[in-house]
Order: C-alpha cells, then sequence, then structure tokens
C-alpha cells in the first residue's frame, strides 16, 4: 500500500485497525517453553479483558505454583471456585496447597469434591488415583490425630 493511501485512506485501511491479541494462549504457550514469570504477566492481561474467567484464574494458579508463590496460587484457585464451584482441577490443586500449609481438613474437602466429579481423559486415572491417596491420608492423620 502507498504512502499517500496509509495516511489518506483507501484500499486496505479495514487491515490497519488494531488486533486483540489472544493472551491466554500466549500464556499457555509460555508455559510449555517453561516462561512462567511472562506467563503471568501474558494470563493477567487475558483476565483484564476477561476479569471472571474461572479458567484464567486456574492457569495463573497453576504458574504462580511453579514460581514458588504458593499464597497466590491459594488466592486465585480460591477465586477460581468462586466464579465456578464446579471447576475440580482448582479443587485439586488448592488442596495440594492446602496440604503444604498443614490446613489438612480443608484440603481433604477439596479432594472430595474433585473425587465426586473427577476428570475424564488419558492421564486423569492417575490424578484420581493421587487424590484418593492422599485423602485417606489426611483422613487416617485426622483419625489418629495428637493423643
Amino acid at each position: 500500500m502507498s504512502l499517500w493511501r496509509r495516511l489518506f485512506g483507501g484500499g486496505q485501511s479495514e487491515s490497519l485497525k488494531p488486533q486483540r491479541l489472544d493472551y491466554l494462549n500466549e500464556a499457555l504457550a509460555l508455559e510449555r517453553q517453561g516462561d512462567y514469570e511472562a506467563a503471568l504477566t501474558s494470563y493477567r492481561l487475558a483476565l483484564r479483558d476477561n476479569p471472571n474467567d474461572p479458567r484464567i484464574l486456574q492457569n495463573m494458579a497453576i504458574a504462580f505454583t511453579k514460581t514458588g508463590q504458593h499464597d497466590e496460587a491459594i488466592r486465585h484457585y480460591r477465586r477460581a471456585l468462586q466464579l465456578d464451584p464446579a471447576l475440580v482441577g482448582a479443587h485439586y490443586g488448592l488442596a495440594f496447597r492446602l496440604k503444604e500449609k498443614g490446613e489438612n481438613a480443608e484440603a481433604a474437602q477439596h479432594l472430595r469434591e474433585f473425587l465426586a466429579r473427577p476428570p475424564k481423559g488419558a492421564d486423569a486415572d492417575r490424578w484420581v488415583r493421587h487424590a484418593e491417596a492422599t485423602l485417606r491420608e489426611l483422613e487416617d492423620d485426622t483419625s489418629t490425630g495428637p493423643e
């Protein structure tokens, strides 16, 4: 396109309009590359565009976990569950963050929520077995607690 047309219009003016970036897909790609800090930046931008998207919040919680920011992960998992209480991945992730903090009763409750509606798929069996074993461990700890 000529400079004249670009300056004064005509022709392909529609193609020059700014386009929204797909921050969520960008964040997921950055995570796959192992760049969790950059992924968090893209997730924040995606959340700015869609502040009530529980899946963005859940993905942010995972990235916060990967960067060792466990309190932020917990906060984002909780917010995701406020928006969608049936988001089983958030129950699963939150349970393990809470278990790390010693909040075993609440962790067990989130594992029960996860196991009430377990995910389906090739890898799901592994996660379900892990959740079941951890729940048994937490329940055994509570039943044999301090004497």
